[in-house]
């Protein structure tokens, strides 16, 4: 079974995790994230709002802020938005596509 297969379930944003468990657990406002982050508030709060993805910049950032040893390593946090934006794109996915013809997979 291929890790999508295996995301049954609606897989929460990965900036949740930073917003309900991160932020709180550093005691930090998102004004002092964003700083340590060297990224605007603004670009933070987009994120924590779910209005923007992780992107591979944003997961070295978090790589080198959090450590590897405390839940910092990128790819994980690039794994956890490829799950929710896979699950998503799931549910909107179009229904009238044709499968192609098992010679040309071949």
């Amino acid at each position: 079974m291929s890790r999508n297969e295996s995301t049954m379930f609606n897989p929460p944003h990965p900036a949740a995790i930073l917003r309900e468990d991160v932020l709180p657990a550093l005691n930090l406002t998102v004004t002092e994230a964003a700083g340590q982050l060297g990224i605007t508030r603004v670009t933070l709060s987009r994120l924590l709002n779910e209005r923007s993805g992780i992107t591979p910049e944003m997961a070295l950032r978090i790589e080198q802020w959090l450590g590897v040893e405390r839940g910092g390593r990128a790819d994980l946090w690039l794994g956890m938005q490829l799950d929710y934006d896979l699950w998503q794109a799931r549910k909107h996915a179009p229904k009238a596509v044709r499968r192609a013809p098992a010679e040309a997979t071949a």
